[in-house]
């Protein structure tokens, strides 16, 4: 047994050496276990180079759906048909009615980088058309069969072109171009095993062509599979497109956008927060009408929606950035899927302004204006006897409902679980006790009752209610101290007080310490800590942004730094930790905007206060308090959320109370 453990473990100790961890056929070190000759620097075979080309350009079958659609675009195309069979593993045929290509250029449009779209520098430093490069024909045809068809206007017949063999043939269509891709890495199969199953590539290669459809509302586009119709989207105006692609619902919950910044505009409509979804899958940016995955922009667009959004949720956006085409640089990615700006502060302000100002309506701003509904006639019912427990009554002089109570005899009931899911709301919380910290000598607003607004308003009239100039109506009573129920000119405004009043008290303090910066807290005993190359280098580059978020970084060596003061309202936070996130951060965003770095430590500060200092659940409020927070928010951006993301008021309209009583049936 001990021979055997030995010649095992011998056996073991010799692996590598009858292993090298390098290519035995590369250049062997000096006295290496191989003696191999040295190979000499040569060029590559045109075969191999194309192979490798189509490594980076061909991932699996969307990837050429993506290309050859770019190619039909450029083409002038008025309608694109896409034709796959086995998820475009087996078959892929891209058919457009485009100018077409001569007989004598298709042998030229198979070689690599030959293309008609740029012939000089100046040309690919602007370039405007979708594709450029020439490579990707070429990288296609090296790990598959393919063939070209194609019919200039001028032409009388087209002409067929096997990539494989050179062989030029008459063929029949009409005019245009259609390429055939067949057996997608049949000569590189170990590739064809990374692919995955035909729905997983079918669905790609549907989204490659979805997102040209968004861009291109000009242009019809149909998606064939195994002879069946999979998508189909005729010619249609942007906004139209929008709701063929992405549904009607995205339209009827996003906003227009529409901001113009000196060279640069952005057009498109940005989701509702409400709206937001638990995946990212309906995320579209559009550089020059190029779709893109820019961090840059995604990170802009995440802190636009900062304030509104509730947890992880992902908005919903399509986007068309419109920029001077010397400003972006295109050919920084294989697949054309990334840009580079230069200028790219300049982008990150402008699409986080305009993404926040489309969002900045106050509530109900977006409200049509309709005339109450009239109630449907209904048989004489017994009076009710008393309002429902949990109900704060209006005064006997205050207004009531149509029917002349809350809720009629025969009611249906809405639990407190059943509004606290339409605010996605936590528990009530107790009434917090102790003071909110200050920021730069602001205080939080009292918890006394809500000042009405400062403008005179109209008598708390229903003819006020019915003209619309009260968007969230009239108060009428308040529910287990957590919502207010208000009629307005649709039906029922059910608002969350809480959340409401936040915001509105988070704005306020937002405008307020605009001016002051954040209050510094210098400590007794600097907190050091070892820290790298790249955080000593920001810490010394960003010293007045650090100065501006309470922050007194100095070096104590070439690898410590010491935090000499924090903001004051973060009192409890560990000062090594804070910096360190900080300087992190701030290395991030080196290339974009600094300040806004600034803006979001400062803005949640005042969240906390806000969240502090508004009113508390449980809480009654008068029937005039009640009016005044509706007018308030009102006048309020983002009212229509919380801080935190969560709805602070609902819409019940005529026609949804009638359908739960059964009215006019």
């Amino acid at each position: 047994m001990d021979q055997g453990r030995e010649q095992v473990h011998g056996a073991a100790l010799s692996a590598p050496a009858m292993a090298p961890l390098y290519n035995p056929g590369m250049n062997s070190p000096a006295n290496g276990p191989l003696d191999a000759p040295r190979r000499p620097i040569r060029e590559l075979p045109d075969e191999l180079v194309s192979q490798i080309a189509a490594g980076e350009v061909v991932e699996r079958p969307a990837s050429v759906v993506r290309e050859l659609v770019d190619n039909a675009l450029d083409a002038g195309a008025d309608q694109i048909t896409v034709r796959l069979v086995a998820g475009g593993i087996r078959a892929i045929v891209v058919e457009d009615d485009g100018c077409g290509i001569p007989p004598e250029e298709l042998p030229l449009a198979l070689k690599r980088h030959a293309t008609s779209k740029i012939g000089s520098l100046a040309e690919l430093e602007g370039v405007t058309t979708m594709g450029f490069r020439g490579e990707a024909l070429a990288a296609i045809a090296s790990v598959s069969e393919t063939a070209i068809v194609s019919r200039p206007v001028d032409a009388a017949q087209a002409r067929r072109l096997d990539a494989r063999s050179g062989e030029l043939q008459p063929a029949a269509r009409g005019q245009g171009t259609s390429i055939e891709v067949r057996e997608l890495f049949f000569s590189t199969p170990a590739r064809r095993k990374f692919l995955k199953s035909e729905a997983t590539e079918l669905s790609h290669a549907v989204e490659a062509v979805r997102r040209h459809a968004l861009a291109r509302p000009d242009v019809g586009f149909a998606i064939w599979h195994e002879g069946k119709l999979v998508e189909q989207w005729r010619r249609a105006t942007h906004e139209q497109r929008m709701a063929d692609v992405l549904g009607a619902d995205f339209v009827e919950q996003s906003r227009p956008v529409d901001f113009q910044a000196g060279p640069m505009r952005i057009l498109g409509r940005a989701g509702l927060p409400e709206a937001a979804r638990n995946r990212s899958d309906h995320q579209y940016v559009y550089v020059n009408g190029r779709y893109v995955r820019d961090k840059l922009i995604q990170h802009a667009l995440r802190s636009a929606y900062e304030d509104v959004l509730h947890g992880q949720r992902q908005p919903a956006y399509v986007l068309f950035i419109d920029i001077e085409p010397t400003r972006v640089d295109v050919n920084v990615h294989p697949t054309k899927i990334e840009v580079r700006f230069r200028e790219s502060g300049e982008v990150y302000s402008t699409v986080r302004r305009a993404v926040e100002r489309t969002l900045a309506q106050p509530a109900g701003a977006a409200l049509p204006a309709a005339p109450l509904a009239t109630p449907t006639p209904a048989r004489p019912e017994a009076p009710a006897s008393a309002p429902q427990a949990g109900w704060s009554a209006p005064s006997p002089q205050a207004p009531t409902t149509p029917a002349g109570l809350p809720f009629g005899a025969q009611q249906q009931r809405l639990s407190l679980a059943d509004l606290s899911l339409l605010y996605a709301r936590e528990e009530p919380r107790t009434p917090w006790s102790a003071p909110a910290a200050a920021v730069s000598g602001l205080s939080p607003a009292p918890s006394a009752p809500l000042a009405p607004p400062d403008r005179g308003d109209p008598p708390m009239d229903r003819a006020a209610v019915l003209n619309g100039d009260w968007p969230l109506g009239r108060a009428l009573a308040q529910l287990s101290g957590v919502y207010v129920l208000a009629e307005n000119a649709h039906g029922l405004v059910v608002v969350d007080m809480h959340a409401a009043h936040e915001r509105i008290v988070y704005e306020r303090l937002k405008v307020e310490a605009r001016a002051t910066g954040i209050a510094a807290q210098p400590l007794l005993i600097p907190a050091s800590f070892a820290a790298t190359g790249l955080e000593i280098a920001t810490a010394e580059a960003r010293q007045a942004d650090l100065h501006a978020l309470g922050l007194d970084l100095s070096p104590l060596g070439p690898t410590t730094l010491a935090v000499r003061s924090r903001p004051a309202a973060l009192a409890d936070a560990d000062p090594v930790d804070l910096a360190r996130s900080v300087l992190h951060e701030l290395a991030e965003l080196a290339e974009a905007d600094a300040g806004h770095l600034i803006e979001r430590a400062r803005d949640e500060l005042l969240a906390t206060m806000a969240c502090h200092g508004a009113v508390r659940a449980n809480r009654r409020l008068t029937l005039e308090e009640m009016n005044a927070l509706l007018r308030q928010m009102e006048a309020t951006e983002r009212s229509e959320q919380c801080n935190h993301g969560r709805p602070t008021w609902r819409q019940l309209t005529m026609k949804e109370l009638d359908a739960l009583f059964l009215r006019g049936r």
